[in-house]
């Protein structure tokens, strides 16, 4: 499972936000262990005998590992694949039904 790095403090005791600094939040601390929870639960952590490999911009990955916290490429790309497997596509359906109510929806009054 990913290990996630806990936020840094700066220089005198302040926290850094992720705004600022890219430092990952609580909540993107909890979304990454939310999401590879749900990979645990789902079976998809438990065989790891495939291999990856790729060009990719260490800008990109630097961004990416500051904003989740996650501290290795292994774990950075094994959260990207499993977000992406996971994904509920919540957003697309909640627009396809924009504006629309069951007829037979009882709302209470």
């Amino acid at each position: 499972m990913a290990k996630v790095i806990g936020t840094r403090r700066a220089e005198g005791g302040e926290s850094r936000s992720s705004a600022g600094m890219g430092q990952p939040t609580e909540a993107q601390g909890a979304q990454v262990e939310a999401v590879m929870a749900a990979a645990q639960r789902s079976g998809l952590l438990s065989e790891k005998s495939g291999r990856i490999g790729g060009r990719v911009s260490p800008a990109l990955v630097e961004r990416a590992k500051a904003r989740t916290g996650i501290a290795t490429d292994t774990d950075l790309i094994e959260f990207a694949l499993a977000n992406i497997a996971l994904e509920d596509r919540f957003a697309e359906t909640f627009k396809a039904v924009r504006g629309k109510v069951d007829p037979d929806l009882k709302l209470g009054f």
